[in-house]
């Protein structure tokens, strides 16, 4: 009899995803999630803006910096909440159930799948040409979809394979990221002079010149926060989150420093300035012709890993969503033999499909930039909430630096958002929309909640 009471309580509750993540597979996901083709594109971006190599580097350390004080908070959150959902979970318990699904809502909506979409279509129609030239445009479009369904299939048959392809990626490309740097600065005939030259012009746009590329550093940044959407099944949460995320952010920061450097000592900050794809031109002038292939190659698999990170950690924040009864509650399903969350996995990999077909998630994606730091802001302020409001609970890893870190990054996130709706009103305000949207959404869901 009691062994039939345990059975029946076995199968009423819900099946939990396996805690199956090692560190190394939390910094895997950071470093191959973050590196993607922002290193290769957005120096130059900053080397127009500010103009100098002194502020180039700064730009780049300050963005970083920003990244990690980001990290320090999230770190002990992942530590105390040690659930499938991430940010979800820390909004929800600081601020409640609307303002975590106004936050998975748009990422479901624009910011993750779109992102997905934007990896894919990247890889089938800017750098997949270099070596075969004459695909269509509806090959293109064909294989933008077969690589999301690709890594959709590997993550649906196990998160212990999704991490696997996401290490090997992170792999390759982070040591061919570095043996480019090596062979620039042995092969290139380069200027150590160009790290100094221009001097710095402090003119009274610079803060706003500044203001522009940080934003576009943390574009190339972005992907740390994701780590923690996976913390349902990281072996030893409370040891092993903290430490991949820090890790991780380091790691990015130390590649992003280097490969800036590299780029320096082989171009002016004015040549910089110019070139469309920095990495590229700075590999053609160090080696010749077949750098730029080898350049190529490396977004690729850059590409594959930021994008393979999305649909290995974002389903589970819309996992997370149907189990408290705010999405379809079929999303809320685990594989029985599997053990993934594999109808969460499907309906993003859809869903980025029909954003990669429909060319229209690039516009939607930029609706989202200030939206999203908004809510980077809030999540890193739930630290200082929840110190407050749940003072009794264990806390194994506390945030470096408290308050003034957290309280540091909290100001820059502000400071970002509301810069962008200044410089970009239209878009922030259809972000705005996007993000509003979820409203009903939310009321349709807690009512149906309500009368189960």
């Amino acid at each position: 009899m009691v062994k039939e009471i345990s059975s029946s309580r076995s199968q009423l509750r819900p099946a939990e995803l396996p805690r199956v993540l090692g560190v190394w597979d939390v910094i895997s996901i950071i470093v191959g999630g973050v590196i993607g083709s922002g290193i290769f594109i957005v120096p130059a971006t900053v080397a127009a803006h500010v103009g100098s190599p002194l502020f180039i580097m700064t730009v780049w350390i300050f963005g970083g910096l920003l990244c990690f004080f980001g990290a320090l908070a999230f770190g002990e959150l992942a530590a105390m909440y040690p659930e499938a959902g991430g940010m979800y979970i820390y909004l929800r318990e600081a601020y409640g159930s609307l303002l975590s699904f106004l936050f998975g809502w748009t990422l479901f909506l624009v910011i993750d799948s779109g992102a997905i979409a934007t990896l894919a279509v990247a890889f089938s129609s800017k750098y997949l040409p270099h070596f075969l030239p004459n695909l269509s445009w509806v090959m293109t479009k064909l294989i933008a979809v077969a690589l999301v369904i690709f890594l959709a299939v590997i993550n649906y048959i196990g998160v212990r394979w999704g991490a696997m392809l996401q290490n090997i990626l992170t792999l390759i490309k982070f040591g061919a990221i570095l043996a480019v740097c090596v062979v620039v600065f042995i092969v290139a005939k380069g200027n150590f002079g160009n790290w100094v030259k221009p001097s710095p012009n402090f003119s009274s746009g610079l803060i706003g010149q500044f203001g522009l590329a940080l934003v576009a550093t943390l574009w190339a940044y972005k992907g740390w926060e994701s780590s923690t959407f996976s913390s349902g099944e990281v072996k030893n949460p409370q040891r092993n989150l903290p430490i991949g995320l820090l890790t991780g952010t380091l790691i990015v920061i130390g590649i992003y420093v280097l490969a800036n450097l590299a780029y320096l000592y082989a171009f002016p900050t004015e040549k910089m300035a110019q070139s469309d794809r920095i990495a590229a031109d700075v590999m053609n002038f160090a080696v010749g012709p077949w750098g730029a292939s080898l350049i190529s190659l490396i977004i690729l698999f850059s590409i594959t890993g930021a994008a393979n990170q999305n649909l290995l950690c974002s389903p589970r924040v819309y996992f997370a969503m149907a189990r408290d009864g705010l999405f379809f509650k079929q999303v809320a399903a685990v594989h029985p033999h599997f053990l993934t969350p594999h109808v969460s996995i499907i309906i993003m990999a859809i869903w980025s499909s029909v954003l990669s077909l429909s060319g229209t998630f690039e516009q939607l994606f930029t609706y989202v930039v200030f939206g999203q730091w908004l809510f980077f802001g809030l999540t890193v302020a739930a630290v200082i909430v929840l110190r407050r409001k749940r003072p009794d609970l264990p806390r194994p890893y506390k945030t470096w630096g408290y308050p003034i870190t957290p309280l540091f990054f909290i100001l820059a996130a502000l400071y970002i958002s509301i810069n962008t709706i200044i410089k970009e009103f239209w878009n922030s305000f259809a972000g705005l929309a996007i993000i509003s949207l979820g409203v009903p959404a939310y009321f349709f869901w807690h009512r149906r909640r309500q009368k189960l």
